[in-house]
């Protein structure tokens, strides 16, 4: 049998490469955080900054799920814990904790994480549904499940939650 040419080589190349389509699936961006051993995601749209940190000032009377309110560049805003609103055991204080500033529902705030994981670009397609195992309190807040290094990453609704929040829920 003789070897293959060069120009027979160069041509099954070109045909492999024919049958390749490139597809553009939409990417959304999201913020990954943790609140403690869970991590979280909000879609990039509604997170405006990230503040490493922050001094926070207690504001007497606030629900326990408003941790105060914050000096952003002459701007006063406040910053809610998602631990009271998702009920999660409250953070023990965690070094890496930052102010996610989001807008959504009609109200915008500083959201309190543990930490910040990442804030990457995923296909749309890799957000699940959320799961029927769910708890009954997450449900109008969870938009799915992503999976970003191996672990879990449950996609919450700012809109929502921030509507919700307004409205006397959070």
């Amino acid at each position: 049998m003789s070897e293959p040419t060069l120009d027979h080589i160069l041509s099954q190349r070109h045909e492999a490469r024919r049958e390749v389509v490139n597809v553009d699936e939409p990417m959304v961006k999201l913020v990954i955080f943790a609140l403690g051993d869970a991590w979280f995601a909000f879609h990039g749209s509604g997170i405006r900054e990230i503040l490493a940190e922050a001094v926070v000032h207690f504001v007497p009377g606030c629900p326990p799920s408003l941790e105060g309110v914050i000096n952003v560049r002459g701007d006063i805003e406040s910053v809610i814990r998602l631990h009271d609103i998702l009920r999660l055991p409250p953070a023990a204080g965690a070094p890496g904790s930052a102010i996610m500033l989001g807008r959504g529902g009609g109200i915008q705030s500083g959201i309190r994480a543990d930490r910040i994981i990442d804030v990457v670009d995923l296909a749309h397609s890799a957000i699940q549904p959320p799961p029927a195992t769910l708890a009954e309190h997450l449900r109008p807040l969870v938009l799915g499940v992503a999976h970003f290094q191996d672990r879990p990453v449950t996609v919450l609704d700012l809109d929502r939650l921030f509507a919700d929040y307004a409205s006397g829920l959070g």
